[in-house]
């Protein structure tokens, strides 16, 4: 049975819980797909769990969205790894200057500006 526990899956937490959250914020790379749909890779390292690098890329699609003149983004899909201590998201959303249909929509001056107020960066 030992043996069996060895093989298990390593959770998804990168750190312990009870530390200060001392996140590096390794960069975003972009790339337009197709007219509206933009695909954003981001890295970072000191996650405390997928969650924090999601947002990150979350910031990195709503600034993107207002440097090309959109008010808004809607989230498609996110794919996200560890490896060696970094964590890295691939997002892909597309941005629209109207608030588009679906429920995983952001508003991306309202994230903009709390994830100014979380200190994670954007684009």
């Amino acid at each position: 049975m030992m043996a069996l526990a060895a093989c298990a899956e390593a959770p998804t937490r990168a750190a312990d819980p009870a530390a200060p959250f001392a996140p590096e914020y390794l960069g975003v790379q972009t790339r337009l797909l197709d007219g509206d749909l933009v695909d954003f890779v981001v890295s970072m390292k000191g996650a405390r769990d997928q969650s924090d690098v999601i947002a990150y890329a979350e910031c990195a699609a709503a600034q993107y969205a207002l440097i090309r003149g959109y008010a808004f983004a809607r989230h498609l899909r996110t794919n996200v790894s560890q490896e060696a201590g970094i964590w890295s998201a691939d997002a892909v959303y597309t941005i629209s200057p109207d608030l588009p249909q679906g429920l995983r929509t952001i508003d991306a001056e309202v994230t903009v500006a709390n994830c100014g107020q979380s200190g994670i960066p954007t684009v």
